[in-house]
C-alpha cells in the first residue's frame, strides 16, 4: 500500500506551496520516498519540489499533453515512490476552460484523493459552507481531509475544526498565521545562496507541518493500491543526442522534453567555454538577466553558439534561451544571432497557454515572460500562435537557418520536435 494525494486550495495565495513543501520535507525526514508532481506549466515550483524531496519533480499538464500522457507520467514515475505528492495549481476547480485541466481534474483523471488548503484568515466556522461546497460540487472528486493555513490560535482553530466535523470531513490540522514563513522570491535563480535559502525556508515549513498537522492521519486518508505496474509511455522516442543549457541563468525545463530524446548531455553557457557535440542544441528559458555580466563575460561561449548557428546547425531558444540569442540584453552583449535588443525595462507580463502551429507541425506550450524586444530588424513570425480559448495572439517565432526561437515555453514529450526543422 501506497499513498497519493494532490495539494488543492480555494485560490490562488492559500500558500499551497508552503503546504506542499513542507509535507514532502518532512515526509522525507521519516525516511520515506517522495515523488512531487505540479499541476500545470510551472517550472519554478518543480525545482522548489526536487531540493525538498531529492526527487525530480515532473509536471501534470492537461492542456499541454494528453490524459493518456499524464497518467503514465504520474504512475512511472510513482511506481518506487513511498508517497507521491502533487501541488495543485490556483483554485481546486480553476482549469483553462471551465474544470478542464484543472487540480480537481487532474485528481479526477489519477483517481488520487485530495487535500483541501483553505485560508482561514478573517473567518471561523463560516468555513463550513466553504468545505462542504468544495467537497460536494463534482462527486468524481473525493476530499480526503482538510488542513488551515493562517490560524489565529488554538481557540480560533477549534471553530474551525468543529465546521469540518459538522460537515463531515477529516481535520487534519493548521498551520500558524506566520509572516516569518513566506516563500523565497521565485526570481532566485539556482545559485548556491538561494538554494541554501530556499532549504532554510522548506526546513522551517516542515518544523511548522509537524507541530500542528497530523501526518500519520494524512497518510491513512490517502491510501491508494499499489502503483508500480508500468503504464507504456505515451511519448515521442527521438533518436538524437540534445544539449541543454542548464546552469544558474537557464532551467526553466520540462524533464519528460529531454526524455524523449535518446541521449541528454548538458552545457553551462555562464561556465562553460566549448559547446558540446549534439544534433540539437537547447537554450531553455531561465534567467539570464540576472546574470547578464556572467553571459556577456564568456565571450568565447557567445561567439561558439553565433558560428553554431551560422553554419546552419541546429539550434532550439525558448524565453530566457531566445533573448540569449539576442544581439544585446539591456546594453549587454549576448549572442548576436537574432539582430535584436531585448531589455527588462518597462516590462509587464505576457504569459498564457499557446497552441503553436509551424505550417502544419502543432507544438502547444506556455508563455510567461517580462522582458520584450524593443528593436528588431527581423520582421514576420514562423508560425502562428493561439490562446486556450483558441484566439490569436501576436507572439511571434523567429528563425535564422536553423536557429529557431521564440518565447513560448514548448512542450514536445508527446512530439517528435525535430519535425519542427523540416517545415
Amino acid at each position: 500500500m501506497k499513498s497519493a494525494f494532490l495539494i488543492a486550495a480555494t485560490s490562488s495565495g492559500c500558500g499551497k506551496t508552503t503546504l506542499s513543501l513542507g509535507l514532502m520535507r518532512a515526509l522525507s525526514r521519516r525516511g520515506l520516498c517522495v515523488q512531487p508532481f505540479k499541476c500545470g506549466p510551472d517550472y519554478i515550483d518543480t525545482q522548489f519540489q526536487t531540493i525538498a524531496t531529492g526527487q525530480e519533480s515532473i509536471n501534470l499538464d492537461l492542456f499541454m499533453s494528453s490524459k493518456g500522457h499524464v497518467r503514465s507520467l504520474f504512475h512511472n514515475y510513482s511506481a518506487n515512490a513511498d508517497i507521491s505528492i502533487t501541488e495543485g495549481v490556483m483554485g481546486m476547480f480553476d482549469g483553462f476552460d471551465g474544470m478542464s485541466g484543472s487540480s480537481a481534474d487532474i485528481a479526477r483523471l489519477l483517481d488520487i484523493p485530495v487535500i483541501l488548503l483553505i485560508n482561514a484568515a478573517s473567518t471561523a466556522y463560516s468555513v463550513a459552507a466553504t468545505i462542504y461546497g468544495f467537497s460536494r460540487f463534482h462527486p468524481e472528486v473525493r476530499v480526503a481531509g482538510v488542513v488551515f493555513n493562517r490560524v489565529a490560535s488554538e481557540n480560533h482553530f477549534s471553530y474551525l475544526r468543529k465546521a469540518c466535523s459538522d460537515v463531515g470531513i477529516e481535520c487534519l490540522g493548521y498551520l500558524k498565521r506566520n509572516e516569518l514563513l513566506q516563500v523565497p522570491s521565485r526570481h532566485l535563480g539556482l545559485t548556491l545562496s538561494s538554494r541554501e535559502s530556499m532549504n532554510s525556508f522548506i526546513d522551517s515549513a516542515a518544523d511548522e507541518v509537524e507541530r500542528t498537522i497530523d501526518i500519520d492521519k494524512i497518510l491513512s486518508a490517502t491510501i491508494i493500491s499499489s502503483r508500480s505496474k508500468y503504464i507504456p509511455s505515451v511519448s515521442s522516442t527521438i533518436n538524437m543526442t540534445v544539449a541543454v543549457a542548464r546552469d544558474e541563468a537557464f532551467n526553466f525545463i520540462y524533464p519528460a522534453n529531454l526524455k524523449a530524446f535518446a541521449r541528454t548531455i548538458y552545457f553551462s553557457p555562464i561556465h562553460d567555454k566549448e559547446l558540446p557535440d549534439a544534433d540539437i542544441i537547447y537554450l531553455p528559458g531561465g534567467y539570464p538577466e540576472l546574470f547578464v555580466r556572467e553571459l556577456e563575460a564568456n565571450s568565447a561561449m557567445r561567439h561558439m553558439i553565433k558560428a553554431h548557428a551560422d553554419c546552419g546547425k541546429k539550434i532550439l531558444g525558448e524565453c530566457g534561451g531566445f533573448i540569449y540569442l539576442c544581439r544585446h540584453l539591456d546594453g549587454h552583449k549576448m549572442c548576436g544571432v537574432f539582430p535584436m535588443e531585448a531589455t527588462m525595462a518597462d516590462s509587464s507580463l505576457s504569459l498564457g497557454y499557446r497552441t503553436v502551429n509551424f505550417n502544419g507541425f502543432t507544438v502547444k506550450g506556455h508563455e510567461f515572460h517580462y522582458s520584450h524586444i524593443t528593436e528588431q530588424s527581423v520582421s514576420g513570425s514562423i508560425a502562428t500562435q493561439l490562446n486556450a480559448k483558441g484566439r490569436k495572439v501576436d507572439t511571434p517565432v523567429y528563425r535564422y537557418k536553423n536557429t529557431i526561437a521564440g518565447y513560448t515555453h514548448l512542450y514536445w514529450a508527446e512530439t517528435d520536435i525535430s519535425q519542427l526543422w523540416e517545415k
